[in-house]
């Protein structure tokens, strides 16, 4: 761990791409599947219907969601907050990301890479 898995993180192939016009249950599987991590869309402070896409969540939600925003490129070598915020601020939605079996918020300060190994405190 550490250094070599850091390196690894930053040229790791898994990579995952944001398409607004995705429902939000596709792109958190494909999440997972590029991290081995859940990613939860919110509508307010209640988990959102994976079943709509950023634009319908527009239409559920009082804060606007811009689902017109350019895609994200998101990588393992990526801290879990600054992940956070660039949904926040390209898409307007809030996203919490949560360790491979969704039921705990793993750290801000951390890399996505990290908290796939499970490299922080529980």
């Amino acid at each position: 761990m550490g250094l070599f898995d850091n390196l690894k993180d930053r040229f790791n192939k898994a990579e995952f791409t944001v398409a607004p016009q995705k429902k939000l249950k596709t792109l958190s599987r494909d999440f997972e599947e590029a991290f081995d991590l859940k990613l939860v869309f919110y509508k307010g402070s209640v988990i959102a219907d994976g079943d709509l896409t950023l634009a319908a969540l527009n239409k559920k939600t009082t804060k606007e969601v811009n689902a017109k925003a350019d895609g994200l490129n998101i990588k393992g070598s990526m801290k879990v907050g600054d992940v956070e915020n660039m949904f926040d601020t390209n898409f307007g939605v809030k996203v919490q990301v949560k360790d491979k079996k969704g039921e705990i918020c793993v750290p801000n300060n951390i890399t996505l890479g990290q908290a796939a190994r499970g490299e922080y405190e529980k």
